[in-house]
Order: structure tokens, then sequence, then C-alpha cells
């Protein structure tokens, strides 16, 4: 039960005021002026205040409610190092048994998450508090008790942003006196030229125990395809490493530092840059041949590309069509074609003919140019074609057609088509997962729109990834030498451009087939990858066959084993491993078209999280002691294999305004409750308050006639 006076005045307050003022000045006159009854006129007086005030007596019927204690237990990668899990584990035992003990207190236990390896993000301890005070009324909070290693990264900048008023409270693992080396990467390039090279900085940092001595330390820097280097560096010393660029896509560097002994972990001992490695912008040589509505589609697509240079000429007055018109009167350009085709052929790294018939304007020489070009200098050929390919001045009948996949049969078939994807075809990079294409094991036509020309032709080798007409060949792919070929038989491309009959995917279609023969390797149809997520590595093999070799993977320290793939759809074989040490792992494999090699990093999940590991108390101590808490550092016997832990005495303490000290920590008590009913009895109304209010005044009354 809880009593209470409560008061509903009869008249405005401020009159009541200005009574009482009255009040007291009437009787302080009859005071001074010693009249008799003054007393008891202003016991009457006070009375007819009262009543007018309205007393009531609140009776309350309350139910106490426990106080809550929220513990957060800080679980990141770094609590992982040395003794601390079983000093965690200790702590949080003990911790347990001594809050139990306490009367009317309730345990909230929380846990931060993991780093889950998608960004740096680090211990965020006070994320986990905030989500645990979502389910928690404020007014019962008694007290926080963080379970940590002090190195947290959303520690609050004030006490306004925690949403409470109670003492916060920490309670280190680890020990004062621990020692730890890393490495911290100070610049790194994001990408670089295929062929040069870039430089990286990196320096190395000490905490703890013995800080910034000054002795020199060893560096291993690793790079791909060459030997180990050993380089030597001071503490704090900025150093420049060369990066080099050696192929297109992934390079990686690694850069390891020795381990000290008494240090703390070597996992944060080791720094490896990724970077992109691009080619200079590809060259590429646009031969269009007579006009047509598609005649843009290429130049389009190419001009969009900004890794492309491009080179168009369109041959717009042939040989057969001289009308005697001086050279010096045409306002068209001349084609230089020994200057392309003889002098410069070897700066192109692809050279594409759209709808180009031999008619004279090259000579044959210049034909045989390219196709050395292709097979010795590893340059690239794509024809476009439509019936010009099957006529008597088709490339094929030039010294061309030794690198050229498929005769033309003379026929040209006209009628409507859908283009459809191959078996290979699925499997193979340029053609694989092309929207609207549907399933391999599916029935369903393709989804998009018509063509309605098509050059009949013979593949005699090559890769046949689409079909058209009468599953006749559409698309085919070669490998010549050191180059490569591709035959599109088709003119009609640009419908699907101009969306007739719903489009189709010509973006994607023509872009993955120039890239293709210009040797991109995304592309490439016998390919090993290799990425890592934190300690997991995973391994993806893309094929053009019906089965794989196994892949060896050989990781940092030596070790190799043997992995077998597994079928994840057509033309992928794929599988994630467990690996134990952080480091640079290779992978090895067999194809075809000779060995297949992939490195890849696997390392701690959460950098930010690894790179200060040294137990603190000073990144916590300035909000804690805002709070009224304190930081405290903890000691497990080791006698008792963590069993034992030495921890601060915890009290429950109301209205007190410290709330830690040496050797203790105390909780606020929010005596907070429920009111379950409220009884109101008037005190001062009705016959009883008139009645006193009658008596009092007959007392003045009276003795002043006396």
């Amino acid at each position: 039960m809880s009593w209470s006076i409560e008061f509903a005045p009869l008249v405005p307050l401020p009159l009541i005021w200005a009574a009482a003022v009255l009040a007291l000045l009437l009787v302080a006159v009859l005071l001074f002026r010693r009249s008799r009854g003054a007393l008891w006129r202003g016991a009457a007086l006070a009375a007819l205040l009262a009543a007018l005030l309205n007393p009531t007596l609140r009776e309350e019927e309350r139910e106490s409610l426990a106080n809550i204690a929220l513990v957060v237990v800080d679980e990141s990668t770094s609590q992982a190092l040395d003794k601390r899990p079983e000093q965690k584990a200790a702590i949080r035992a003990e911790l347990e048994q001594r809050l139990g003990k306490i009367k009317n207190l309730e345990i909230k236990w929380a846990t931060s998450a993991k780093g889950d390896g998608t960004s740096a993000q680090g211990t965020q301890l006070f994320a986990a508090l905030n989500s645990a005070l979502t389910s928690t009324p404020p007014d019962r909070i008694a007290g926080v008790v963080l379970i940590t290693d002090g190195q947290i990264h959303d520690i609050p900048k004030s006490t306004a942003a925690l949403g409470f008023d109670a003492p916060v409270h920490t309670l280190l693992t680890g020990t004062p006196n621990e020692f730890d080396r890393r490495i911290e990467t100070i610049e790194a390039p994001r990408y670089g030229l295929v062929g040069q090279s870039r430089d990286i900085k990196v320096a190395v940092r000490e905490a703890g125990r013995g800080a910034g001595s000054g002795s020199p330390v060893s560096l291993r820097v690793r790079r791909e395809g060459r030997p180990d280097e050993l380089r030597t560096a001071g503490i704090n010393e900025h150093v420049s490493i060369e990066m080099p660029f050696p192929h297109a896509g992934t390079n990686i560097l690694e850069v390891e530092l020795e381990t000290a002994p008494g240090e703390l972990t070597p996992a944060n001992n080791r720094v490896v840059i990724v970077a992109e490695g691009v080619r200079e912008n590809l060259r590429v040589l646009l031969v269009s041949g007579e006009p047509h509505a598609g005649e843009r589609t290429w130049r389009n697509l190419l001009k969009s590309d900004a890794a492309v240079d491009l080179v168009h000429f369109t041959i717009l007055r042939p040989p057969e069509k001289q009308d005697g018109t001086p050279i010096n009167q045409l306002s068209l350009i001349a084609f230089p074609t020994k200057e392309l085709f003889s002098d410069k052929i070897r700066d192109f790294d692809l050279i594409i003919f759209d709808r180009y018939e031999h008619r004279g304007i090259l000579q044959l020489a210049y034909y045989d140019n390219i196709a050395r070009y292709v097979e010795g200098h590893g340059g690239a050929v794509l024809v476009a074609a439509g019936d010009d390919y099957a006529g008597l001045t088709s490339l094929y009948r030039t010294p061309l057609s030794p690198i050229l996949p498929a005769a033309p049969t003379g026929r040209v078939i006209e009628e409507p088509f859908r283009a459809r994807i191959t078996d290979e075809g699925f499997r193979h990079p340029v053609t694989q997962n092309l929207q609207g294409a549907n399933a391999l094991e599916s029935a369903r036509p393709p989804t998009w729109g018509h063509w309605f020309r098509q050059a009949e032709v013979r593949p005699d080798r090559g890769r046949v990834v689409m079909q058209g007409a009468e599953s006749q060949p559409l698309l085919v792919l070669d490998r010549k030498g050191n180059g490569r070929v591709a035959l599109l038989t088709s003119d009609h491309a640009w419908l699907w451009a101009r969306g007739y009959d719903g489009g189709g995917p010509h973006t994607d279609l023509l872009r993955r087939l120039s890239h293709w023969l210009m040797k991109e390797p995304d592309l490439e149809e016998e390919r090993l990858v290799a990425t890592a997520r934190g300690l997991k590595l995973t391994l993806e093999r893309r094929t053009l066959e019906d089965s794989v070799a196994p892949v060896v993977v050989s990781g940092p320290g030596g070790e190799r084993s043997e992995v077998t793939l597994e079928r994840e759809r057509p033309g992928v074989w794929k599988t994630t491993l467990d690996v134990k040490l952080p480091g640079l792992y290779k992978a090895e494999s067999t194809a075809p078209s000779g060995p297949l090699t992939a490195v890849a990093h696997a390392g701690i999940e959460d950098p930010r999280e690894m790179s200060e590991v040294v137990a603190t108390d000073g990144k916590l101590k300035p909000l804690i002691e805002q709070t009224g808490g304190g930081v405290f550092w903890t000691r497990t016997n080791a006698a008792s294999a963590g069993a034992d832990v030495t921890l601060p005495r915890v009290s429950l303490m109301s209205g007190a305004r410290v709330l830690a000290g040496s050797g203790w920590m105390g909780l606020r008590d929010r005596e907070a409750y429920v009111t379950k009913g409220v009884k109101l009895t008037p005190m001062f109304t009705g016959f009883l308050a008139l009645s006193a209010l009658l008596a009092l005044m007959a007392m003045a009354w009276w003795r002043e006639g006396r």
C-alpha cells in the first residue's frame, strides 16, 4: 500500500494564494496589536483555505516490478584470441551467479553479432545493446554490464544516445600487458594497366607492452608468378612495394609480417592487395560493305563501349561503279587498304566484316595478311554475313577461307525463324544465360523476336552455339592458331535492336561476342575461378566438356589437397571448402586447352575487427564514467583451468550517486511498480470541514469576548 495527499482546488489556485496572503497579513496585524483570539482567527482562516484546496487522501495498491540488468557479451573475432574464450565463459558464469542472488533483479543477456564478411564493420557491441533495449522499459534498467576486450567500434559520443539513465560497467577480458604487431595498408590501387606496375604503401604498427620499440622487422612479399621477396622495415615506417599487373582481371599481392615472440596473434600480420588489371582501350576495325538496314547496329554498340576505340569504314563506291568523276572532286575518303591491312594490322585487336563482299577493293595479299594476323599474332576476325556470304563474291572465296569455320553451300534461307541456343551454347559464356533463351531442359522456344534471312553453311570446325532456320548453324565460334574467329550467318540482328516482334538480347549477345574475340578473361570457355570469403574458399570451374578434372589446392603452409567439384548448372562446376589458415591459396586443374590456375586469399572476415586486438580500457572509459559506471580488469585463476575468475562485488543501491569504486560496482534500484488499484478519500469536505470551521470561529469569538 502507498498513501499520498492530493489537492483538487474548488476555486482557481491564484485566488487561493491571494487569500492566503491576505490571511497572513491579517493575522500579522492582529498579532502586532496583541488582539485576543488572533491565533484562533488564523486557525479559522487556515481551515477555510484548506476547505477550498479540497485535500484528498490517495491510497494506492501497488505491485513492485523487478529491476533489469542488461549483460552484453562480446562475441567478435578478437574474443577468440589467447585465453579469452575461457575467461569470457568464466566471467559469464560467475556474473550470472552473483546477479542471481540479488533480490528483485531480472537478468537479460545479449551478444554482439559476428561480422558477415561483407564489410569491415568491427565490433558492434552497442548495436547489440540497442536491440536488447527495444524490448526493455528504460525506467526498469538498473544497469548495463559489458563483457568485452574494450576494442569496440560503435561507441556513442555521449550518454544521451544511450536512451536510459543507469550505470554502464565493463568487465574486460584479456590482460593489461598484452603485445601485438600488425601490418596496415596505407595506400593501394584498385586497378592498373596490364603490363605495367603501381606502388602500394604499407606500415607496421605495434600496440600494447613495448610498443614503439623501433627494432626493424622483416616483410615477405608474394607476387603472382614471381619468387618471394624479403624486405626490411621499421615500426611505423611507410614502405613502398611495387605491384605488377601481369594479366587482365584479378591481380593479387600479399605482404606478410614476421611473427614476434609473445605476440597476441599472427592473424593480422598479413595484408592482401586485390586490384583489377585492365587492358588499354581495345582497337576494333569495322569494315561495312553494301549499306543495309542494320549497318549502324555494330557501330552503335562498339561506340557505346568505353573500352573500345573504333575505326569504321563503309564501302560506298565499289570499283565497278566508276563514273569518271575526278578523284579530287569526290567527297569520300579513300580506303587506306595498305595502311590498315599491311602496315598497322597488328595494332587492332579485332577486325569485323559487316556484310562485306570481295569486289576487288582489297587485294588478295591483304586477306592473307589477315589470316596470318589471326593464326600467328593472336588477332580476331568476326564475319557478320547475310546473303553476301553465299554468293560468288563471298569472303570464303578469298585467302581468308583457311581461318573461316564454315563453308557456304550457296543457298540463302528466307523464312521466319527464332534463333535457338544449342547444347554447347548453353555452356558457352557468349550465349550462356541469355535473357529469354529458356532453360536447356525446357522444350519451350525462346521468347525473342523472329529473323528472316540466313546463309546456309557447312561447319568444318569450331563450335555451333546458336542455330537458326532449319536448325542450320547461326553462330559459329572457333580458335585458329593463337587467334579467334566468329561467323554470324544472318544480317538480321538489327531486328532485335529495333524491338521488332519483341526484340531480343542483341546488346548482350554482340558485346559478349566481340569481347570473347578480344580474349576477355571472364568469357573464357575453360576457366578456373577461386574466390574467398573469410575462411571459406569457393572453386568454380567453367567448361564446355561433360566432366571436369579434380582441382589441386595448395595452401599457405605448403599443404596440397585434391578437390572434386560438383555440377551446378550446364557448363559450371563448383564447390566450397572450409580452410584452416588465412593466406594465399592456389588452385590448379587441367583442361583440353591446357593447365588452369587460379589464386585467392582466404583471411579474416572482418579486417577492421582484427586491426586492433590488444585489450584496452581507454576507448570505453570516458563514456562509462559519464554514466557513473566503472571499467574493471578481470583475471582467471590459472590453477583452476579458467573456472575461477576475479570480479568486482555487485550491489543494488537506492538513491546513490556513486555507483562504482575500487573492487565494487553498483546497480541502481529503480523502485519501479505497477498500480493495481486506487482509493480516494476526501479529507476536509462536508460536515467535518463545516464543523471544524464553525468550532474555530466560535473559539476565536469566545476568546475575544473575554
